[in-house]
């Protein structure tokens, strides 16, 4: 399938892929040539992507990013959370610094159990003198807690901000289970398996618990006991007209 027939489907079907697959940096310029290149990850990308579709319902979000420029995710990130449609983002592979901030702007985050996060204070280079140092430095804790601030709202109360400050000074990297565990991501790929067998487990614990201590199993009541279910009532008015047509 082309890939212009897949734009098409995916529009017709009110849904739209987003793929970040490289660092997030806005525009660059060809001092060479005097052209402009355009980022594929930059704000003003993401910001025409979207336009193409305007009536999308679901966004898919694919990350597999270092990371790169806050400016531009913060771009990103706000674009997402402004729009209406479903939002899910699936990390495929890394989704460090900033790129993982832009996860944060989705309904729901996605990770494989071998995909990861690596989250930590912003960071700029500076050049002056002592003035200008102070002054970066402290552009630089603004800079950080406007971008960092969107890993406690999609955390909730799984994660408070003694915490975060702690991964973030360490410059963590986060597997899938500990995103899991903080709230930075909503479900693990491969998991649902291991969901039905839990269930599986607990209703034989349950089971076993009651015939050990040879309490009465839930009963049915006796007025739903005689009561047919709609298959049962459908296939007997389907045998009921087949033998009135003969």
């Amino acid at each position: 399938m082309s890939k212009a027939l897949w734009n098409i489907l995916q529009k017709a079907e009110n849904q739209l892929d987003i793929y970040l697959y490289d660092d997030i940096e806005g525009d660059s310029y060809d001092w060479w040539t005097g052209e402009v290149q355009e980022s594929e990850t930059s704000a003003k990308h993401i910001q025409k992507v979207l336009e193409s579709t305007p009536n999308a319902a679901q966004i898919n979000l694919y990350i597999n990013s270092y990371g790169g420029e806050v400016k531009e995710g913060l771009g990103i990130f706000n674009q997402l959370q402004r729009h209406p449609a479903q939002k899910t983002a699936y990390i495929d592979g890394f989704a460090c610094s900033i790129a993982s901030v832009i996860a944060m702007a989705c309904n729901n985050v996605i990770m494989g159990p071998n995909s990861l996060m690596m989250i930590h204070h912003a960071s700029l280079y500076a050049y002056g003198n002592s003035e200008q140092l102070r002054k970066a430095a402290n552009d630089l804790d603004v800079i950080d807690k406007a971008s960092c601030s969107s890993y406690l709202m999609k955390a909730g109360d799984k994660l408070d901000e003694n915490k975060l400050n702690e991964l973030l000074d360490n410059q963590t990297w986060l597997s899938a289970e500990e995103c899991f565990k903080y709230g930075l991501c909503d479900q693990i790929t491969g998991k649902e398996n291991n969901i039905i067998e839990e269930a599986k487990q607990q209703y034989k614990s349950f089971i076993t618990q009651h015939m050990n201590n040879k309490a009465p199993l839930p009963k049915v009541p006796q007025q739903f006991i005689n009561q047919k279910n709609n298959y049962e009532i459908l296939r007997q008015k389907f045998i009921k007209k087949s033998e009135d047509d003969k």
